[in-house]
């Protein structure tokens, strides 16, 4: 559709002239936009109106709640929907509710564009009904670009702008549009004249290959190095191959972070898996024993679980200067695209050493633990232990399947438990940690590619906040979907288990039963109410044959998982001052003392006793 043309109006009437809605629309359709998630409102009924126009060139999701549209436009790019998110909300409580989600594009640093709905521009200052201060609101979610929309002669460098500022900064940008000008007919061309600008909607270059000098020095410092560590993040997605070769090239462990997860094969030997509170053992010691350090597209934040400082020469690579040093004293920092700048670095490196103590006892700890986290989801529990949902998960995992995580101890058995390996996509709400976010992300997933089988994992906090609400926009969507495999996993253990825990090894407090436990709702029989299909596990021995029906249903499946809440959650680096302060808080009269008691011991055991090289 271009912004000039006209559009037919009803039979036997005249063309009808473009609305501003109409240009706003051709314009981010030229910039790669054709989805829309998000929730209708008199606020955008002009861009509403413009996009039923397109006749489904250009596609609105409605989903139950404009926070679900900011999660969704954040994760249509994490999932290779397209280069730029684009949710659309209607004034006031719209505007408000979408918050959320684009802070969750903001932290995890991807390009989304908000659309929001104003007052009448004949009506603000007036009090109106919904009338809100958009733009000190949004001033700092979309601080690299905002702006009113006050003249239809504006349309195309305002769109331009934001749309070319959420991809050059990975950032989110939003255009405050009042209802009166939506419908104001278009200006497509604006004059030549003075006070007007003629832009362009060409894509920007990026930059690519630091210099050739910078990469040679970085190749300096990895290269006298004996024990050398990589930590790669999102930044290294589509680089798969690099990371690999470089890991080789210098006999290299490699950790990662959650939303790098997908840029490795985690059946790699040398691969620790997760970094971090919720990350693994052999990424612990691999940080803590290695001498050069590699740092591709991440800035995990938790300063303790990278080498202390001094006893690494480490190396970072960004596309983002700005990010570069800002977590450990890196000597090399190189602002570039990760696979040309790997590529480069491994041009400059020379011959690899080959095989080396150093990766033998990365391998050997890695496979060490994995066997340890087998030997925990085996372990008893009241009544299933969560852990054996993910291992018996991992082992039935199709390889082209989407996952999505959200916060909480879903986090943590996803981290320890599934090997994501080329051809899954996967991902979560990696820096704001929100509650909320994989229900959202599955659907936006499942848009994004509908002939692929997903799997969301879910805890039942999440589940309640605003999972129950969203299979409503499944239940409306799924027969479009060309796999209607759907499956939403709950762990549902009746208390915000995550917390509590944190509660324990942190404030040495009980866990607060008013603020952490939550009601038991039989998620199985709401989908049923849906036209899903809903499971119940409640003993492990139907944990198997529950996998193998939800993975081959022919429609979406919600499981509803009866989990120990008590089931321990050990960071890879239990410390004194965390084990005398959980003691503490059972010592006070925790409610799930017992419980605590009874998986504490094995899981501790099992996790942190010297391990057998021949078991």
């Amino acid at each position: 559709m271009s912004a000039d043309d006209t559009t037919p109006g009803e039979a036997g009437t005249l063309p009808r002239r473009p609305t501003v809605a109409d240009h706003i629309v051709s314009r981010l359709f030229s910039w790669g936009v054709h989805r829309y998630f998000g929730y209708p409102g008199d606020g955008i009924n002009g861009l509403t109106s413009a996009l039923q126009r397109t006749n489904g060139r250009a596609q609105f999701i409605q989903v139950r709640h404009e926070e679900t549209a900011g999660f969704a436009a954040s994760a249509h790019v994490k999932y290779g929907g397209g280069p730029l998110g684009c949710a659309l909300v209607t004034s006031g409580p719209g505007a408000i509710h979408l918050l959320n989600g684009l802070y969750d594009a903001k932290l995890d640093h991807q390009p989304v564009i908000a659309l929001v709905g104003h007052t009448a521009t004949t009506a603000e200052g007036g009090g109106y009904y919904q009338e809100v201060d958009l733009l000190a609101l949004y001033k700092d979610v979309a601080a690299a670009f905002l702006a009113q929309l006050d003249n239809p002669a504006q349309v195309r460098h305002l769109v331009d702008r934001a749309c070319r500022t959420a991809l050059a900064r990975r950032t989110v940008t939003a255009l405050i549009l009042p209802l009166d000008i939506q419908d104001e007919p278009a200006v497509p061309n604006p004059p030549h004249a003075h006070g007007y600008y003629q832009t362009s909607n060409a894509p920007s270059s990026t930059p690519t290959v630091p210099p050739e000098a910078d990469v040679r020095r970085a190749a300096e410092v990895l290269r006298g190095g004996q024990r050398v560590a990589m930590l790669v993040g999102q930044g290294a997605l589509g680089a798969r191959d690099e990371v690999r070769e470089i890991a080789d090239r210098l006999g290299a462990g490699v950790a990662t972070a959650l939303l790098g997860f997908t840029a490795v094969d985690h059946r790699e030997p040398w691969v620790t898996g997760a970094i971090g509170l919720l990350g693994t053992r052999p990424s612990w010691q691999l940080m803590s024993g290695c001498d050069r350090l590699l740092i591709v597209g991440s800035n995990m934040p938790y300063s303790e679980f990278y080498p202390t400082p001094g006893q690494a020469r480490a190396v970072q690579i960004d596309l983002d200067g700005t990010q570069l040093g800002l977590r450990y004293p890196t000597e090399v920092n190189l602002t570039g695209d990760a696979r040309p700048t790997l590529r480069a670095l491994l041009n400059e490196l020379g011959p690899g050493p080959g095989p080396t103590a150093w990766r033998a006892e990365v391998t050997e700890a890695t496979s060490a633990w994995r066997r340890v986290q087998r030997d925990l989801a085996e372990q008893t529990a009241d009544p299933v232990n969560p852990q054996l949902l993910f291992h018996t998960l991992n082992e039935r995992l199709p390889d082209d399947v989407l996952i999505a995580v959200d916060c909480g101890t879903a986090t943590a058995w996803y981290a320890r438990h599934i090997q994501v390996r080329p051809g899954m996509l996967a991902s979560l709400s990696g820096t704001l940690l929100s509650m909320g976010g994989a229900m959202p992300y599955a659907l936006s997933a499942k848009f994004a590619h509908p002939d692929r089988p997903l799997v969301a994992l879910i805890g039942d906090g999440a589940m309640q906040m605003n999972g129950v609400n969203e299979l409503i926009t499944v239940a409306k969507y799924w027969r479009s979907w060309a796999d209607p495999r759907f499956v939403v996993l709950v762990l549902n253990n009746r208390d915000l288990a995550f917390v509590s825990w944190e509660q324990r090894s942190s404030e040495g407090t009980p866990m607060f039963p008013d603020s952490q436990q939550l009601p038991d709702i039989a998620y199985h029989k709401w989908a049923e109410v849906l036209g899903l299909h809903g499971e119940l596990i409640d003993s492990p021995d139907q944990v198997r044959d529950v996998w193998d029906r939800a993975l081959t249903a022919d429609r979406p499946v919600v499981i509803n998982a009866l989990v120990d809440p008590a089931e321990l959650m050990l960071p890879p680096h239990f410390t004194a001052e965390q084990a005398r302060k959980t003691a503490a808080a059972v010592l006070r009269g925790d409610t799930d003392w017992a419980g605590i008691i009874r998986r504490g011991l094995p899981a501790t055991v099992a996790s942190y006793r010297p391990r057998r090289r021949d078991r």
